[in-house]
């Protein structure tokens, strides 16, 4: 395979699927936090919103590359 085929410099660091996924399911885990806290009805709102980005954002993140 020619070296042509794989992009190089930055764009291929910033678009790597672990620490992506890091943040996806640090998003995913703090809206579920925000889900079964007790004291604020607007965390409680926001949280299925926070879970939504969370998930759309780890079934994008699986197509980055390793």
């Amino acid at each position: 395979m020619s070296g042509a085929a794989i992009p190089s410099g930055g764009f291929v660091r910033w678009f790597r699927r672990g620490p992506w996924e890091a943040a996806a399911m640090t998003l995913i885990a703090a809206g579920i936090i925000m889900l079964v806290q007790p004291w604020s009805i607007d965390l409680y709102g926001y949280s299925f919103v926070t879970i939504l980005v969370g998930t759309l954002g780890y079934v994008a993140v699986s197509h980055f590359p390793e």
